[in-house]
């Protein structure tokens, strides 16, 4: 009897020990679970921001390649100091180029041999034109007219004193001549101006049909020079003078050269005398 007794103490013990064993594997395998869910949660977080992050940097590489791309905005700083913002237009009426084009080759190549009038005194007693000075490669100086050279404004720049080069090599110096009898002009007879093609945004191609026709006075002998060119327009921006009253009768027939905003930009055969 007392061995009986001392067994079922024994597996009273047992299953005593049996559940306190089993409670802390459980209470560990719920310890454990909670540190797992804490992991995943931890895992999926640091995922997601991740994926935050390369979004917002995606999107600030597409806004970067937009600025690159885009043009960067034109100012002028006015007389006055006062800076504004010149909005990109590439858009000119095809009559306003033919117009430029006209203006421009007439004033280039109309040549009197004096200034044109500013007062009405000058009308009836005109100054003679005393031309400007443009050095040539060999390190001489020739003369172009008045108008010629600031006609020349209406040209690009990296154009413009090889063009003024050219004009210098063919005006006679007869233009400049005091006397009568020595005394050479020239006007540029204009048969046809085609209506501008465009070449791409901004810019166009202009053909003119003329003849630069050079007159002695002494004797009315002329000399006609065939003047059938291309010329490759292009449109620019325009700073208006912020006081014109301040500017020389000069300094605003150059301003007005540029009123158009257009230039040209090249001629083809720079050679002025066609065969």
């Amino acid at each position: 009897m007392p061995l009986l007794m001392l067994i079922l103490e024994l597996e009273r013990e047992y299953k005593k020990a049996y559940l306190i064993r089993n409670k802390k594997v459980v209470s560990l395998l719920q310890k454990k679970k909670k540190t797992i869910n804490l992991l995943t949660f931890l895992a999926i977080a640091g995922s997601g921001l991740h994926l935050l992050v390369l979004l917002i940097l995606i999107i600030q590489g597409i806004k970067i390649r937009q600025l690159s791309l885009r043009q960067p905005p034109n100012f002028v700083e006015l007389i006055n100091g006062k800076r504004i913002a010149i909005q990109d237009n590439l858009d000119r009426d095809p009559e306003d180029i033919r117009e430029f084009v006209r203006k421009t080759m007439t004033l280039m190549f109309n040549w009197s041999g004096v200034l044109s009038p500013q007062t009405l005194e000058e009308v009836t007693q005109p100054k003679k034109d005393q031309g400007i000075l443009i050095p040539t490669p060999q390190g001489g100086n020739q003369k172009v007219t008045t108008s010629s050279w600031i006609a020349s404004f209406a040209l690009s720049e990296d154009f413009r004193k090889g063009f003024l080069r050219e004009i210098a090599a063919i005006t006679p110096l007869e233009v400049f001549a005091g006397s009568p009898a020595q005394k050479i002009s020239a006007q540029l007879m204009i048969k046809r101006i085609n209506p501008p093609e465009l070449i791409t945004a901004g810019k166009w191609r202009v053909t003119i049909v003329a003849d630069l026709i050079q007159t002695k006075l002494a004797d009315g002998r002329r000399i006609i020079i065939p003047f059938n060119k291309d010329l490759l327009v292009r449109a620019v921006d325009y700073f208006p003078y912020t006081s014109i009253n301040d500017l020389t009768n000069l300094q605003k027939a150059i301003y007005s050269t540029r009123a158009a905003q257009l230039e040209v930009y090249e001629i083809r055969n720079l050679s002025l005398l066609d065969n």
